[in-house]
């Protein structure tokens, strides 16, 4: 059937009967769905009927693209009528209902437990899937999004960073199945029941993505453009603009644009292009008006990478919040491109290439060489995704999905509005410029640490004040500038440090980090740092990195065969009154400045010397050939950490089993590994409490009746990434803490090398306690896993005092902290606190001062008196 022929004509005229035929079919949908939610009607499916209408038509059209749904889910779906975003504001303003993620249940995952074997709870993929219980988190980071009491612009900024998870998803999660699919995996070892295939999983995975995306795309295009606009920050389709302003577009695109753009044809002569990962290409099919037969021809038109997304629209009212997407300028001035050719359709198409390549540690002869083989291979990796404007004609998707090699039933995503939302934080809006700043979050100021304020006039070093006891850090609301990174940069200052020692997974190339330790290089100390080149999606930067401190002398190592070095480690060698002394900082985040101010991590600066010893037989292993039998303080995995947090909760078991009190409370980004898991349903049977604060991924079921029914889950999700990874064991009243740099994840526990430091001093112990106190308290932006796999948020508290003694965490009243929690979330809460403390320690640096003042004109005054008396005489 001959489609549409296009509105533009290569000089630049209009042919008015294509115009209304594109125009009424592809140009007012594709307009519909990005600007005019009010006329895109919502089913109780929560799907727009605007998309309803186009997977019919997709269906008639290609019914390979069509993604497969049993019978059965689109009956559940149609009779369990859920939308979340009214969810929310019930939860937050009428305080009747709580907030569900995922909305319905996910295919394949089972909700009633109750007649599952020991086993199956623990190896069954219906009880736990780890791509499932990912998307689950993904969507609990949606819900930020959909939150109407978060700011708008923040709400934003959540649906990238939902779309920026994603990616890596598909690219490293999916990647890792497809490689499995493509090997036979199903075929290499017996599969039972409990054990999904590669090719069940994907088909699980497909459905739950797409639910996902329907739901981004609605809360998006219905909720918060719309907002945006009528704060006066715009997003423009092309059609919308003036005459002026398209004259504008079209300058800025000859000057700026079209010198990087390069036109591709494809044809027998000119083969389909390279696509690269994630890069955003235009699906063009022309026409030459000379060519007697009408013959249809094809073009790609790659967008660089490094051309700005979102381009700044010129208004004469003077609006600096007008934006136009660079792939809406391009499509409109392809007359530039395809100089006297017929424009039949122009749509926007993204895919994504595997991230999981094959690594063949054992047999190569240098790290840093493997690490650059397979940064080079990973470019022309095979595609595991493809997402495409939902105005994209059949036959063009039908070719992208031959060329790129991709399932058209599982791997094809239809997009309701933009591609690459993962953008949308990138849009360069001017704030303060009559743009409302209750749009963002509230500036949270990190604060110095209390201890590390010095007193003006005294030399006080950072060694001195870690000898006066050891000093717990809380990022980002303590700086990390003037605490981890001070750390460093004295040292590399400091005439008697000798030695520096440090481990690297992920930091910035530009990171103060990297200066300071070349700059100790440079000052003739000792430098030894450990650069993991492994570290995913940040190879290139470490190699960078690597090379950068090895030209400036330091001593480089790349990592170990078959591990990842993922602990955070310095150690700092300075030599004091003849002898050395050892000082370290041991954290749960990276050497990071960047994700330092976003993400909330743990770090100890101590001068402890059997931490010290640990640390330094640490590093024997790392950089050397060292076997360490044990650890006096440190939990090192992978050879000795799972042996001995199993020992932790076996004493725990013992101690319910015998009628005393006993509780376990953990705080980490992910628990999966099945060792760990089944030791908490045996606690939970012991009548041990345990309470799971756990960002991501989660193993555990809570709930389950004989099982589960002493196990809590929390997620917290908030302004804030929860990185830190925490540990608490009751220990007969004499509580045990510990953090460190390990999840409760398989990878974490036999694949990498973690480090774990317990914390003795017992005032840093109180603000660990408070802080996992909080967290298990917080009715702001926590969310709990219930016995169905689903996550809820509980409706506020009705009133202040009331929730307050709902738990009575670690047997006591809740703390402050704890208090505040609940009603402004634990992130807010320790904001305040800090604060708070960070002004009351001013306050006695100015005392202190005042107070020195004083006393240094005192002792002038009777300076001045005594000359004065003497000089009578």
């Amino acid at each position: 059937m001959d489609r549409p022929k296009t509105a533009w004509t290569g000089s630049g005229t209009w042919n008015k009967d294509l115009v209304l035929l594109q125009r009424s079919f592809e140009a007012r949908r594709a307009m519909l769905v990005l600007r005019s939610p009010a006329r895109t009607c919502v089913d109780r499916r929560g799907c727009s009927v605007l998309e309803k209408t186009h997977k019919r038509w997709k269906t008639k059209s290609v019914q390979k693209t069509a993604v497969p749904e049993t019978h059965a889910v689109e009956e559940e779906r149609e009779n369990r009528a859920s939308d979340p975003m009214e969810a929310v504001q019930d939860c937050r303003q009428q305080n009747q209902s709580s907030f569900v993620v995922p909305p319905m249940p996910m295919n394949g995952v089972a909700e009633d437990l109750s007649g599952k074997s020991f086993e199956e709870l623990v190896k069954s993929h219906d009880v736990y899937n780890h791509e499932l219980s990912w998307l689950a988190f993904n969507w609990r980071v949606l819900a930020v999004a959909m939150d109407r009491s978060v700011p708008l612009f923040e709400r934003l900024r959540f649906v990238a960073i939902s779309s920026r998870n994603l990616d890596e998803f598909f690219a490293k999660r999916v990647g890792g199945l497809k490689r499995q699919q493509a090997a036979g995996v199903e075929n290499l070892k017996v599969r039972t029941s409990v054990l999904w295939t590669p090719d069940e999983n994907l088909l699980y995975i497909a459905e739950a993505v797409k639910e996902l995306l329907c739901k981004t795309y609605e809360v998006l295009v219905e909720d918060i453009i719309p907002s945006l606009h009528k704060h006066s920050i715009c997003l423009f389709d092309y059609e919308e603009l003036t005459s002026r302003q398209q004259s504008s577009m079209r300058e800025h695109f000859v000057r700026e644009i079209e010198p990087l753009l390069t036109p591709l044809a494809v044809d027998p002569g000119h083969p389909f292009p390279y696509i690269g990962s994630l890069s955003l290409s235009l699906a063009v099919e022309l026409q030459d008006p000379l060519d007697d037969e009408r013959y249809v021809d094809f073009a790609i038109v790659t967008i660089p990478s490094n051309l700005p997304r979102f381009i700044r629209i010129p208004t004469e009212e003077g609006h600096d919040n007008h934006f136009i997407t660079v792939e809406q300028v391009i499509k409109n001035n392809l007359d530039r491109l395809f100089g006297g050719m017929v424009i039949i359709s122009c749509t926007a198409f993204r895919a994504t290439r595997n991230a999981d390549v094959e690594r063949n540690e054992d047999e190569a002869d240098d790290l840093l060489e493997m690490i650059i083989d397979e940064l080079r291979d990973r470019r022309f990796s095979k595609f595991v995704r493809l997402e495409v404007e939902e105005t994209m004609p059949p036959d063009i998707v039908s070719r992208l999905v031959d060329e790129l090699m991709v399932d058209p039933k599982l791997d094809v995503y239809w997009s309701q509005g933009l591609l690459g939302l993962e953008q949308l934080d990138s849009i360069p809006v001017y704030f303060g410029r009559g743009v409302d700043e209750s749009l963002e979050f509230v500036h949270a100021a990190s604060q110095t640490h209390p201890r590390l304020i010095k007193s003006k006039g005294k030399n006080t070093s950072m060694f001195s004040m870690i000898r006066k006891g050891d000093i717990l850090v809380h990022h980002p609301y303590h700086a990390f500038a003037t605490s981890t990174q001070a750390f460093v940069e004295q040292a590399a200052k400091d005439p008697s440090v000798v030695a520096i020692k440090a481990t690297l997974y992920r930091t910035s190339s530009d990171s103060p980090i990297i200066s300071a330790l070349i700059k100790a290089a440079e000052n003739g100390k000792q430098v030894a740092v450990l650069v993991e080149l492994k570290a995913r999606f940040d190879e290139a930067r470490n190699v960078g990195i690597a090379q950068k401190l090895e030209d400036a002398g330091c001593n480089v190592a790349y990592g170990l065969i078959g591990l990842k070095i993922h602990c955070k480690t310095t150690m700092v060698i300075r030599r004091e009154k003849n002898e050395y002394r050892t000082y370290c900082h041991i954290g749960t985040g990276n050497y990071n400045p960047s994700t330092a101010s976003i993400y909330t991590d743990y770090g100890l600066l101590t001068c402890d010397p059997v931490i010290g010893k640990d640390v330094s037989d640490l590093f024997k292993f790392l950089t050397g050939y060292h076997h360490q039998q044990s650890y006096k303080k440190l939990l090192v995995a992978p050879n000795f950490m799972r042996k001995q947090f199993s020992a932790l909760m076996d004493k725990e078991i013992e101690r319910a089993q015998k009628g005393e009190e006993a509780s376990i409370t953990v705080k980490l980004n992910g628990l999966d590994d099945k060792v760990m898991t089944s030791k908490l349903y045996e606690a939970s049977c012991a009548g041990v409490t345990v309470n799971l604060i756990v960002r991501g991924v989660c193993q555990v079921r809570p709930g389950i009746p004989g099982v589960s029914d002493n196990i809590r889950v929390v997620s917290v999700i908030g302004r804030y990434l929860e990185h830190h990874r925490v540990y608490r064991f009751h220990n007969g009243g004499d509580p045990l803490y510990y953090f460190g740099s390990s999840d409760w994840m398989t990878r974490n526990l036999l694949r990498r090398v973690e480090v774990v430091v317990p914390i003795q001093d017992a005032q840093l112990q109180k603000q660990i306690q408070d802080m996992l106190e909080a967290a298990l308290h917080d009715k702001f932006s926590a969310w709990e896993l219930g016995a169905d796999g689903r996550w809820r948020k509980p409706p506020p508290p009705i009133s202040k005092d009331a929730p307050r003694e709902q738990y009575t965490t670690f047997g006591k009243k809740p703390c402050s902290l704890a208090k505040r929690a609940v009603e402004v979330g634990l992130q807010n809460a320790i904001v305040e606190q800090t604060a708070k403390e960070a002004k009351e320690a001013k306050r006695a640096q100015k005392k202190a001062i005042a107070a020195l003042k004083k006393k240094a004109a005192h002792k002038l005054t009777s300076a001045v008196d005594f000359y004065n008396v003497t000089k009578s005489m």
